[in-house]
């Protein structure tokens, strides 16, 4: 019998990982002069990655950015962000006994971010997190990412697991979304970085601390995605 499947984000939702992804986006975006950004803009800037994310920073300052000099730039964060990790990034509180709870209970958990995998894998290695995922897929794993509910699927087939038996934990509409396409239930929390209320977002539960996020919380959403499948 297939185990059941806990699918989290990673940024935003595992790891509080806003103060390095402003240094590396500022030590970049200083290499061609544009101003700074704040973790007051974070939430307008993450969700796709770190080309996005540059992109966004320039949109953020009405400056045009060609094809050439984005790739310059994207190589330029991967470096820089690669060389600092972990940095000041860390679990959110409570994240790592919920893993070990849900893991003692039989369930099987992975991971299921945007952000590139060669920068995922490593911080979730480097922060001691790495052993409890059976799988960890990013945004350059497939050739979708999220809200396509193929990054979900995908991460559901590398981690053995079953759709009727998968919920996915994010802070933020993509991943929301990703869990809605894939017609998968869904936890959001409310400390990461959504622009929006995550209620808003019509997720199947809202959580404000991972000590709320019990083995009977992810049963009872397992059960009733398994109703409705």
């Amino acid at each position: 019998m297939t185990s059941p499947l806990v699918i989290f984000d990673l940024d935003g939702t595992l790891i509080d990982t806003a103060p390095d992804l402003i240094d590396s986006l500022n030590d970049t975006i200083s290499t061609v002069g544009l101003a700074p950004v704040t973790f007051d803009d974070l939430t307008h800037l993450v969700g796709q990655g770190a080309r996005m994310m540059i992109k966004r920073a320039f949109d953020l300052r009405k400056v045009t950015l060609d094809d050439v000099q984005a790739e310059a730039l994207f190589a330029h964060f991967i470096k820089h962000y690669h060389a600092h990790m972990p940095g000041k990034s860390r679990p959110f509180d409570g994240v790592v006994a919920c893993l070990e709870r849900l893991s003692a209970a039989g369930m099987t958990l992975a991971v299921c971010t945007n952000k590139a995998e060669e920068l995922a894998v490593p911080l979730l290695e480097k922060l001691g997190l790495s052993g409890h995922f059976a799988a960890t897929t990013g945004g350059d794993t497939f050739a979708v990412r999220k809200p396509d509910a193929g990054h979900i699927l995908g991460t559901i087939e590398r981690a053995g697991g079953d759709p009727k038996q998968s919920l996915m934990v994010g802070d933020s509409i993509n991943d929301i979304l990703a869990a809605k396409n894939a017609g998968i239930p869904s936890i959001a929390v409310d400390f990461g970085y959504s622009d929006v209320p995550v209620a808003s977002l019509s997720p199947s539960r809202v959580i404000s601390h991972f000590n709320e996020f019990t083995v009977d919380m992810a049963k009872e959403l397992l059960a009733s995605s398994k109703v409705s499948s």
